[in-house]
């Protein structure tokens, strides 16, 4: 089976300061991936290369049988990539709605657009009841609702995110990971994750996988990370 994403002898990183090194990742269509790993592990680094945000010292990044190593993240979304940074990453002096329209400025199609808008809020109601509302007024777990409404809007069909949980109170993690599961399941849009909630990233992954000072040292089933000692070892 053809990978939708395929990551190969991948190196990055800053300047002269390498940080991901020689990493390997696939990831199948309709699959939930999650990333785990410690501070300064090369998570981050890792989606934001695979999204063109960082150009890769060396390694190939393949989206759909394509090679978009380098490529622009415009391109990338344009193509059916989407990524949700760290620290929610919405505009926040435009209301709800605006913030949504500008996610989806690839769609040229109103009908498209209004589908989308409508997928979004029947996701998260609560940006339905507050769209006239400014996005820098909501709550962290309403931002990062708003954050995962907006990169829907290009109709992914890979989803990156970055710690999405991070900052919230435990019933908003429970909320937002149930919504990534959801969009999982009823729209079929395959998902990259970084997490660092353990319990909550290992529930919903199909495939886990852990990097190490920028290698790759598990790539398998999650439940097999379930013995905290087996994690204590790879962290």
């Amino acid at each position: 089976m053809t990978a939708l994403l395929a990551v190969s002898g991948l190196v990055a990183g800053y300047g002269k300061k390498t940080v991901v090194r020689g990493v390997d990742l696939a990831v199948q269509a309709n699959e939930i991936v999650v990333v785990l790993g410690h501070n300064g592990a090369g998570k981050t680094t890792l989606l934001r290369t695979v999204f063109g945000l960082i150009r890769p010292q060396s390694g190939r990044v393949v989206f759909d049988g394509r090679d978009i190593t380098g490529r622009s993240p415009s391109a990338n979304i344009a193509d059916g990539l989407a990524l949700v940074p760290q620290g929610h990453g919405i505009f926040r002096t435009l209301t709800v709605r605006q913030n949504l329209e500008l996610g989806g400025f690839v769609v040229t199609d109103r009908r498209v657009m209004a589908e989308r808008m409508a997928q979004a809020f029947a996701l998260f109601p609560i940006l339905q009841e507050r769209q006239q509302q400014i996005g820098g007024t909501l709550s962290g777990g309403q931002q990062q609702m708003l954050a995962i409404g907006m990169a829907l809007m290009s109709g992914p069909r890979l989803l990156i995110l970055d710690e999405p949980s991070i900052g919230l109170a435990p019933l908003l993690v429970e909320r937002v990971m149930s919504s990534v599961r959801e969009i999982n399941r009823t729209l079929g849009t395959t998902i990259l994750l970084v997490e660092q909630n353990l319990k909550h990233g290992l529930a919903i992954a199909a495939r886990a996988v852990v990097l190490n000072r920028g290698s790759k040292l598990y790539d398998g089933d999650p439940a097999e990370l379930a013995d905290e000692r087996k994690l204590l070892e790879m962290f």
